[in-house]
């Protein structure tokens, strides 16, 4: 297995209370991680096989998995960039030559996509630990001049669970300037009564809002300040990031904007229109950076000397029906799922789940956007859950 102390990382863009230092991650043998090294091995070559051929399920990938403290598989396989464009005539990617390919490694930043949510949340429960936003408050006290909200009383554990009744988006990206976009999102009322599950980016765009109402920060600030320096974190932050995978050759019809290959900018229309930073996507990230961010909430908010919770606000951010995160979802977390497993996925081929019960993490980043996006299958994200889960000793 690649050792992660000599990885190449590229940094992308530019707190946390000091207590007793929380074990730091390290590459190691599966042995030592208390994991089968041949139901590993198993995993290793599935996103071997995921990346290989005419039609692959993504272009490049890198899968980061491990159990406590221990980094036990890091793989990469396939392409960063692959393709120059596609072609809709022949319904393939154009292939560049070999020598214009950039090949993924395990330190490549890919575009996170809805990952970025759980930032979002973690920056919310931040701000309910320290009191100064209510769980239970109706986001019209923090947001008066959004009245169509306001006026159903959706609350701030509502967008936290995907429970407002919004509906999944909004065409923000069709608007003409900010002002134009944030009165479209201030007009918007709720299509299904609020307590509804239906899961929206609108939400976390909302809490988004509030957050940045109520600290007079922005969001980037907030994750940066609040998550990713006291981590360590150097390589996550919002777009642009040059160096990270290529997405889609967006273009429409297949997409909702003409935008060409998109290589270090957000791949997500709406917040490719609201400037890169939003509360549902725009972050990059590489699969250790995410592994530090697993670590640090199986370890109750604390890594190495940082904490950035509280352990009973990791618990509340896991506690049924989960805040922002997924809970036992074996449909892309396989037979993790099940104990109290939670994550997420994101739209570009990214997911992260980290088991509570089992100490495991579980990292996959994917470009399966590039060329251009299809139907979202979730059956290999599933099966490396599996192998993880039948790897625990």
């Amino acid at each position: 297995m690649p050792s992660l102390e000599h990885a190449p990382e590229h940094t992308c863009g530019v707190g946390g209370r000091r207590e007793l230092s929380a074990p730091r991650l390290r590459a190691d043998t599966p042995e030592r991680a208390g994991l089968d090294p041949v139901e590993l091995g198993h995993m290793v070559g599935e996103v071997q096989a995921l990346t290989a051929g005419d039609r692959p399920w993504a272009a490049g990938a890198v899968v980061l998995a491990g159990r406590g403290p221990v980094i036990a598989v890091a793989e990469a396989a396939g392409w960063a960039v692959r393709y120059a464009s596609y072609d809709p005539e022949t319904d393939t990617g154009v292939e560049l030559p070999p020598t214009a390919r950039v090949p993924v490694t395990v330190g490549t930043p890919f575009d996170l996509a809805s990952l970025t949510k759980l930032f979002t949340s973690v920056a919310a429960v931040q701000q309910i630990e320290r009191g100064t936003l209510g769980m239970n408050a109706r986001i019209g006290d923090y947001l008066p001049d959004f009245r169509a909200a306001a006026a159903y009383g959706i609350t701030v554990r509502q967008l936290l669970t995907h429970t407002s009744g919004l509906r999944p988006d909004l065409p923000l990206y069709e608007c003409p300037d900010d002002e134009a976009r944030m009165a479209m999102l201030r007009a918007e009322a709720p299509t299904a009564e609020p307590g509804t599950y239906l899961y929206s980016d609108l939400n976390m765009l909302l809490l988004q809002c509030v957050l940045e109402r109520l600290t007079g920060r922005t969001l980037d600030l907030l994750v940066q300040d609040g998550i990713t320096r006291p981590l360590g974190m150097t390589a996550t932050a919002f777009g642009p990031c040059p160096g990270a995978a290529a997405t889609e050759d967006q273009r429409r019809p297949w997409a909702k904007a003409d935008r060409g290959l998109l290589r270090g900018v957000v791949h997500d229309e709406n917040a490719w229109a609201l400037g890169g930073v939003a509360g549902h996507a725009g972050l990059f990230s590489t699969a250790r950076d995410l592994a530090v961010f697993c670590r640090a909430l199986l370890a109750g908010g604390s890594y190495g000397p940082a904490r950035i919770l509280g352990p009973d606000f990791v618990e509340l951010l896991f506690a049924p029906p989960g805040l922002g995160f997924a809970l036992d979802q074996p449909w892309f977390m396989g037979e993790l799922a099940g104990r109290g497993a939670a994550g997420h996925t994101g739209f570009t081929g990214t997911s992260l789940v980290l088991d509570p019960a089992t100490d495991t993490f579980l990292v996959l980043l994917a470009n399966t956007v590039h060329p251009r996006r299809r139907p979202p299958d979730s059956r290999p994200r599933a099966s490396l859950g599996t192998h993880l889960a039948r790897a625990v000793i």
